[in-house]
């Protein structure tokens, strides 16, 4: 242990520092720059595809027909003001989330320490280290009070490593025991561990079945696009004869509604918005699909202390062994609490309650470890102390345990002050206590943890309340919350990975769990196929968190338990968790909603094209009429504002509490395949009644467009009122407007003449309206068929 205590660098050596670029530069967390930002939305291959088409429509002169040109526009623009919204609410909630080390420095009025940021750290600073405490560059040792470092972070080897003065630490490791000081030797992007580190705490990201399922259907709609695409280009062009203009816009009519172009927007809003929400909650989300994890899980491991109960502890009770010839326990207690640099809660709580130590001269000292349960020192004239777990720390069987075991069945927190036969630096330590006394600590429970814990029972997830403390004491505070399930000491837990997954399946709480079985209990669990979160705060906390599938870590906790979760909970607030989860639902949810509408009309679409193209190739071969495609670009441009386009906007966004299910593609590709084949084949099947021939006059091939387009409406605003449903008001008011607004369109002769329809032939009219609702009829039973074989039960209204 060394004694000299150096001072850090002065306020003009930091400004040198800083001049010379000598910072810490690295970004703190992997977010897209404004630029970044402004380029993935804008130049995309969406926005590529529907640029040349829209290059083209102007070519011919029809301005009314480039209208869908504006969806370049509100495609970005939305998407830029999201992205950048859900950065400005990220960046701040990170500052508040992050790690800040305690730095020496020397100003004017003396040496001093400080709290500063990450970025704020230059060469040379010289940091100060505690438990918990997260290294953020690389350095060198140059003081150490029994300071070990876990690296695994960086070489997945979990067991500590103690740390001379004179060693090297490096960024992205963090301390489990001990405390010390380290000068920064390599900073910034000149650190090569750091580089390592910055990948470690990102980790892998976070599984997610939708951004994944999206990607599966982007492909298959791709293998789709190309061949239909080329048949249409060439019957259009080379087959209709009816002039360059009418076959070109005939083509990109055919050509734009292929391109799901609000798919991969709607899905980025929803998460977005997601994000902005919980930022609201001073929840901050490290990575986006964590949102969508959270609501897949099944298992929530919960640490106890600082999840289900606070952090604060109060001191509420001392049981002296031996009141008339013991040792003094209250100065023992003063002088060990005052002798530890960094105090957890107990410790805090024992200094608090005996604010006065003798001053008796330290020799040795043992920090607490979340493995030994222990900590401990020794005074030159007073004996080798140490204080920690009493069912550790003494035999089970002894009158002073049984005590204890009985005051932690009522919820409480007991700690054993005893005197050892061996300093506390000895290899063998402790070796032979002696109980002087029992330490009881109260802990409140969180007052929102009961109806947290009943939320997730009413969601059929499951509870694991994993915690270091003494067994009977952490489920006592479990049975006080409700919770139902066998209790069991982890000191007896199978070490074979399939023994210790039954053992979890069948009980609910442990106490005396190490930070390995934490990791251990992850494991096991993932392996029947549950999905893992893992909330906690402490250094002991932190391999579990790193192997959940999603880690959620308390504000106040550790900086590297923070470091290494997928979600903050800034707020300290185990009730933040089902907002999460509800946010979580909604986002899936509502993107399978709008994928059934985006995937249903690109089928349609290309059946449509498959069809017109086929029917052009037929006539290439037997001579018969060529046949235009039915729409002209701005046909379908209102077609999608509102059977897709503003009702996606909507429901992209609305509240969406259903469980989330896995098979999302199967699920989207079920409902839109067969969706779209009826939509396209009954917009088909109206246009050939309608469809003139050859020698048709452009207000007669007008007229079979519109047929055309009524069945389209028809039946497509049938999807979303499948879609939509189980019903609310708010959800049948949006299918209505969606109706009516058509309606509007169709009975304004303006409109009308402005977006190319006539709808005057009543025999087209109302054959289209019949077409039409063969098609919705058709779509109606293909909804409750799927349902039946997908074992799901069909609602048309909530709640009944």
């Amino acid at each position: 242990m060394s004694t000299s205590l150096v001072v850090g660098l002065s306020d003009a050596e930091v400004a040198e520092r800083v001049a010379a670029g000598q910072t810490n530069d690295v970004p703190t967390r992997a977010a897209r720059s404004v630029s970044e930002i402004v380029r993935g939305n804008v130049l995309t291959r969406i926005n590529a595809i529907l640029g040349v088409l829209f290059v083209i429509v102007l070519a011919t002169g029809s301005l009314i027909n480039g209208a869908f040109g504006l969806l370049i526009i509100a495609n970005s623009a939305i998407g830029i003001i999201q992205e950048l919204r859900a950065k400005n609410t990220l960046d701040k909630l990170a500052i508040v989330g992050q790690a800040k080390p305690l730095v020496r420095r020397l100003t004017s009025s003396g040496p001093e320490t400080r709290r500063v940021l990450p970025s704020e750290v230059v060469l040379d600073d010289i940091i100060e280290l505690g438990p918990g405490d997260q290294i953020v560059v690389d350095g060198e040792v140059i003081e150490e009070a029994n300071l070990e470092v876990d690296e695994s972070l960086l070489t997945g080897e979990a067991d500590p490593i103690a740390k001379d003065a004179g060693e090297a630490v490096m960024s992205g490791s963090f301390v489990v025991a001990g405390s010390g000081a380290y000068r920064a030797t390599k900073v910034g992007r000149e650190a090569y561990a750091a580089r390592l580190a910055e990948e470690a705490s990102k980790f892998t990201l976070v599984k997610s079945e939708l951004r994944s399922g999206i990607n599966k259907i982007l492909q298959f709609i791709t293998y789709l696009l190309v061949p239909a695409g080329l048949l249409i280009i060439y019957t259009q062009l080379f087959t209709t004869d009816a002039g360059w203009r009418q076959s070109v816009l005939r083509m990109v009519g055919a050509l734009v509604p292929m391109v799901p172009e609000g798919l991969v927007l709607m899905t980025s809003i929803a998460f977005a918005v997601g994000v902005i929400r919980l930022g609201r909650r001073q929840c901050l989300v490290n990575e986006l699909p964590a949102i969508e994890g959270l609501a897949r899980v099944d298992v929530v491991c919960a640490d106890k202390t600082g999840t289900l109960t606070e952090n604060g502890m109060r001191l509420c009770d001392l049981r002296v062994a031996d009141d008339d010839h013991g040792p003094d326990v209250v100065a023992v207690l003063a002088q060990l609490a005052a002798d530890d640099p960094r105090p957890n809660a107990s410790m805090a709580a024992i200094a608090e309650a005996y604010p006065t130590p003798p001053g008796w001269a330290c020799t040795a000292t043992a920090p607490f470890k979340s493995a030994t349960k222990w900590s401990g020192a020794s005074y030159e004239m007073h004996g080798n102390w140490v204080i920690g777990a009493p069912d550790v720390l003494l035999d089970p069987a002894s009158p002073m345990a049984a005590t204890a075991e009985q005051i932690g069945a009522d919820g409480l927190r007991v700690l054993l002050l005893g005197s050892s036969d061996l300093r506390v630096d000895h290899p063998d330590a402790p070796g032979t206590v002696t109980g002087e006394a029992l330490v009881v600590l109260e802990q409140r429970i969180r007052p929102d943890a009961r109806d947290t814990l009943d939320y997730f029972a009413a969601q059929n997830v499951s509870i694991k309340v994993i915690s270091g403390d003494n067994a009977v004491s952490v489920g006592a505070v479990a049975n006080s919350l409700g919770l139902r399930g066998d209790t069991m000491d982890a000191r007896k837990l199978p070490e074979q990975p399939d023994a210790l997954a039954d053992t979890l399946e069948q009980t609910t709480t442990f106490g005396r769990v190490r930070p390995d079985q934490k990791r251990a209990m992850v494991h096991a669990l993932q392996s029947r196929g549950h999905t893992v979160a893992m909330t906690g705060d402490g250094v002991n906390d932190v391999l579990a968190l790193k192997d959940a599938d999603i880690g959620v870590a308390m504000g106040s906790g550790s900086s590297a338990s923070r470091a290494v979760a997928q979600i903050v909970l800034l707020d300290n607030k185990f009730a933040t968790l089902p907002y999460v989860v509800g946010e979580g639902r909604r986002v899936i949810g509502n993107i399978e909603r709008v994928s059934n509408l985006f995937l249903t009309k690109t089928v349609y679409s290309v059946l449509l094209a498959v069809l017109v193209g086929l029917a052009g190739l037929a006539s290439k071969l037997f001579g018969t009429d060529p046949l235009l495609f039915p729409f002209q670009p701005i046909h379908v441009t209102i077609a999608a504002w509102f059977t897709i386009g503003i009702p996606a906007f909507i429901l992209s966004l609305a509240p969406n509490n259903e469980r989330a299910k896995p098979g999302f593609v199967r699920r989207v590709m079920t409902a839109a395949l067969p969706s779209g084949v009826v939509v396209g084949t009954a917009t088909f099947t109206s246009y050939l009644l309608a469809y003139q021939g050859r020698g048709a006059s452009e207000t007669e091939q007008t007229q079979a467009s519109t047929a055309a387009l009524i069945t389209l409406l028809v039946s497509a605003l049938w999807v979303l009122a499948c879609v939509a449903r189980p019903y609310e008001w708010w959800r049948v008011t949006l299918v209505v407007v969606s109706a009516a607004a058509y309606l509007v369109i169709f009975s304004i002769p303006q409109a009308r003449e402005l977006f190319l329809l006539d709808a005057s032939n009543v025999q087209f009219t109302s054959m289209a309206l019949g077409v039409g609702l063969a098609g919705a009829l058709a779509i109606e039973v293909i909804w409750w068929a799927q349902g039946a074989m997908l074992g799901e039960r069909r609602q048309l209204w909530r709640g009944r």
